[in-house]
C-alpha cells in the first residue's frame, strides 16, 4: 500500500490527554473517577458537550446545561470548570515525528474542539508548542468551525477531499475507538493511540520507513 497522507486528532495524540486532567480534577474534588467521561459520553449526538463542541451553544450555555447533566448523577460540576481541564501537554517525541514526515507525506489534523483553536492557543500556557505543531499540518479541521464534529463520517471526508487523497491511501490515528470506526469503514488505516513510541513505531512500520525500530 502506498500512503501518501497521515491525518491526526489532536488532543490525545499530539497532547496528552484531557482525560487524565479529568480523572486528576475528579479524585481533588471527591468526585467519582471518570464522572465527566461519563457525562460527556452519554447522549452523545445531543448532550451539552456535543452541542458546544459543534459550536451550537456558548460557553454560559454549556456551563448551565452540563451543571444540569451532572446533576442528574447527584453532582455539582460545572461546565465552565471542565473547559479549564482540556489543555494538554504537547508531545515531544509526536512534534518531532511530524517534522520527520513533513514534506514527505500529506498531514492533516480532525480535531474536537469548543472554540477556534487560535482563541485557546492564546490562553494556553503550552501555545507556542502547541500553535508550532499546528503549523506542520498541511490541512486542519476544527468542529467549533465547520459545525459538526467526530464520529460524523463527513468530517473525514472533507479532510481527505481537502489533501486531495483517497481513503486508502490514509492513515488515521486517534485516541478513541469510536472516533476511528467511521474513518476505518470509509476505507482509511486506522490506529488507536494508546502509547505514542508505540504509535509511532507502527506508522513508520504500515509506511516502510528505513528507520524502523
Amino acid at each position: 500500500m502506498k500512503y501518501k497522507a497521515i491525518i491526526w486528532d489532536f488532543g490525545g495524540v499530539i497532547t496528552s490527554s484531557p482525560f487524565e486532567s479529568f480523572n486528576i480534577f475528579e479524585k481533588q474534588n471527591n468526585l467519582p473517577k471518570d464522572l465527566i467521561r461519563t457525562v460527556n459520553s452519554e447522549n452523545s449526538d445531543s448532550n451539552a458537550w456535543a452541542k458546544f463542541e459543534s459550536n451550537q451553544i456558548s460557553l454560559d450555555e454549556f456551563d448551565g446545561l452540563f451543571l444540569e447533566e451532572v446533576q442528574k448523577k447527584g453532582y455539582n460540576v460545572k461546565g465552565k470548570e471542565v473547559v479549564k481541564l482540556l489543555s494538554g501537554s504537547v508531545r515531544p517525541n509526536m512534534v518531532e515525528f511530524l517534522k520527520e514526515l513533513k514534506g514527505k507525506y500529506k498531514l492533516g489534523c480532525i480535531t474536537n474542539n469548543i472554540r477556534p483553536l487560535e482563541k485557546d492557543l492564546e490562553k494556553n500556557s503550552n501555545n507556542n508548542e502547541s500553535k508550532n505543531a499546528m503549523l506542520l499540518f498541511d490541512h486542519i479541521i476544527e468542529s467549533s468551525k465547520i459545525g459538526i464534529r467526530k464520529p460524523n463520517p463527513e468530517i473525514y471526508k472533507m479532510s481527505y477531499r481537502a489533501l486531495k487523497v483517497d481513503p486508502e491511501e490514509c492513515i488515521y490515528l486517534d485516541d478513541l475507538g469510536i472516533n476511528l470506526k467511521p474513518a476505518r469503514s470509509l476505507g482509511m488505516t486506522t490506529i488507536k493511540v494508546i502509547d505514542p513510541d508505540e504509535t509511532i513505531r507502527t506508522v513508520k512500520g504500515l509506511l516502510e520507513l528505513n528507520n524502523v525500530n
